[in-house]
């Protein structure tokens, strides 16, 4: 009697359609926290910009060998919608970076989550929005009374990365009406690699050749980039973009538990409560905010 045929094993893609949408976000928000944790930690040996160059390395390389984007036939339009989000996206990882070097990482996710809030508000336009960014301007208010754990330096490199995610945000749509798929995503990531590129060079020299750094650069890349956004784009298929954007709030208590965890850092009472009002913020904002239009994922 013939035996039954035997089943092939399921896909790696296949395993993550098992898992809840939710969980899946909740495991890329804490990839990134805790490749972000990992990579201060190593700032001792790879500088933060060398460090920034080799994420954004590990992430183009992957997404250009993935996707493999065509180039031709572009107008000048394109190329500067794209390049102009590539900068975005390079801006915002190489100023957060800058900040993490600086102050405490749940206090410089916790600034630089401003920058989507405030697109969310402004965006919305209800005057009831006022809330939120009263709230928001609490936490702000809040980390000022905790100067110990903050330098001017490290406040205005989360700033400057909040900045950069709001356009990040803002110019992900025009990227997405232009380029197919996840081209756009792709080029930014190239674009990032090479203004980087010589800067990181003098600022880590021969550091970089180093197979170590370079395997621990490909580490940071894949906990900061890759693997958050394979699990974030299988949960957007299951799930809106409100909800999504419900749940990417907890990124502040993500990094800040992720600093305790991997750099002992400490937050005060006041900075915790700092954050949650920031939080609570950005998920009212959201919920109240219209249904955003799809849009690629942070890097």
């Amino acid at each position: 009697m013939p035996s039954p045929p035997s089943s092939s094993p399921p896909t790696p893609a296949a395993r993550l359609q098992r898992i809840p949408a939710v969980w899946l976000v909740v495991g890329g928000i804490f990839s990134v926290q805790f490749g972000a944790a990992i990579a201060k930690d190593l700032f001792g040996l790879v500088p933060p910009t060398a460090m920034v160059w080799l994420r954004l390395a590990t992430s183009a390389l992957i997404l250009l060998a993935v996707v493999r984007p065509s180039f031709r036939g572009r107008s000048r339009r394109d190329w500067v919608i794209a390049l102009s989000f590539g900068v975005s996206l390079m801006t915002m990882n190489w100023a957060i970076y800058q900040s993490f070097a600086e102050i405490p990482l749940g206090v410089a996710v916790t600034i630089e989550f401003l920058g989507p809030l405030a697109v969310a508000v402004v965006g919305s336009r209800r005057p009831r929005d006022l809330v939120w960014v009263a709230l928001a301007g609490l936490g702000v208010a809040l980390l000022g009374f905790s100067p110990a754990a903050l330098t001017l330096r490290g406040a205005l490199f989360a700033l400057l990365a909040a900045a950069a995610w709001a356009a990040y945000i803002l110019l992900s749509k025009q990227t997405g009406a232009r380029w197919p798929g996840l081209s756009g995503l792709a080029i930014a990531s190239l674009v990032g690699f090479l203004v980087l590129a010589a800067p990181a060079i003098a600022e880590a020299g021969s550091v970089l050749l180093r197979p170590e750094v370079l395997l621990l650069g490909v580490a940071i890349g894949l906990l900061s980039s890759v693997i958050p956004y394979s699990l974030e784009l299988t949960a957007l298929r299951r799930i809106s973009p409100r909800v999504f954007g419900i749940l990417m709030s907890l990124e502040p208590a993500a990094a800040a538990l992720a600093a305790l965890i991997v750099l002992r850092e400490l937050l005060t009472m006041t900075q915790w409560l700092a954050l949650v009002c920031v939080v609570a913020a950005s998920v009212g904002a959201t919920r109240t905010s219209p249904p955003p239009l799809d849009q690629p994922l942070p890097d």
